[in-house]
């Protein structure tokens, strides 16, 4: 089956209208194991005091090991805090999501312009992916990435819908800026992004001058021009379906 974008009635009409989620088709089986929760051990202080009475060590020694331990919190896996937010996130629940994320990562997932993502890919450290298996969405990232804290999600990344190629050009940039490959992903492809990031930006390097984007066969060329020659972004996509960067190159004067 042909991967194609889906998008609401408004925003094809529009090119940027927000499309709900769609709770009845998306699927958050696991395509990995739950992680185990990592318990912290128990961890007990005992202090002692000289005393000319016979003591019986068990009943004082046994009872605080207990409390200790009870006490002691056990964190949930990345993927449980990242479920919660995404079921959250499927109900339209932003009171639920306030409870598991951040309220940045709650207005990035509520912004999210396509439709809810219908495979859950797993957690890769403490960053969980939500991905499209039917619906051909902008970049690399193709879905939503969460990245977890403890029992809170804490960054939010997502496919964007850029209806222009400057913009595009200019979100990847500004990722690359950063040092931050998620954020390049959100609008450009694999390929593009790992060519880029080959070179860490330099803030005190050349001067990297925007000029703009033109049109070329298949899109955009969007340059940006520094003291001895240029890097040019290749855009794809369209005002309605959203663009992405495709292609980077460089040019020497």
């Amino acid at each position: 089956m042909s991967r194609r974008l889906i998008l609401g009635g408004a925003a094809i009409a529009a090119g940027a209208t927000l499309l709900l989620p769609a709770p009845a088709s998306a699927r958050t089986a696991g395509a990995v194991p739950a992680d185990a929760p990592v318990r912290a051990g128990a961890v007990t202080t005992a202090s002692t005091t000289m005393s000319t009475t016979p003591v019986t060590p068990a009943a004082p020694v046994t009872a605080p090991v207990a409390a200790a331990g009870a006490a002691t919190a056990t964190a949930p896996a990345p993927s449980t805090v990242a479920r919660r937010l995404f079921r959250a996130w499927l109900r339209a629940d932003r009171r639920a999501a306030a409870r598991v994320a951040t309220p940045s990562a709650v207005r990035a997932i509520f912004s999210y312009r396509y439709r809810a993502p219908d495979e859950f890919a797993g957690c890769r450290g403490t960053a969980c992916r939500f991905v499209h298996t039917s619906v051909r969405v902008r970049g690399g990232l193709n879905g939503v990435l969460m990245v977890v804290s403890g029992s809170k999600v804490t960054g939010v990344y997502t496919s964007r819908l850029l209806t222009t190629p400057s913009a595009a050009a200019r979100h990847l940039f500004s990722a690359w800026r950063r040092g931050d490959r998620n954020a390049g992903l959100e609008v450009a492809t694999t390929a593009a992004v790992g060519r880029l990031f080959r070179t860490a930006y330099d803030p005190r390097g050349v001067r990297h001058i925007f000029q703009g984007c033109t049109p070329e066969p298949r899109g955009h060329a969007c340059a940006y021009y520094y003291e001895g020659g240029a890097m040019v972004m290749h855009a794809r996509g369209s005002a309605t379906t959203g663009y992405e960067i495709h292609s980077i190159g460089y040019l020497a004067d």
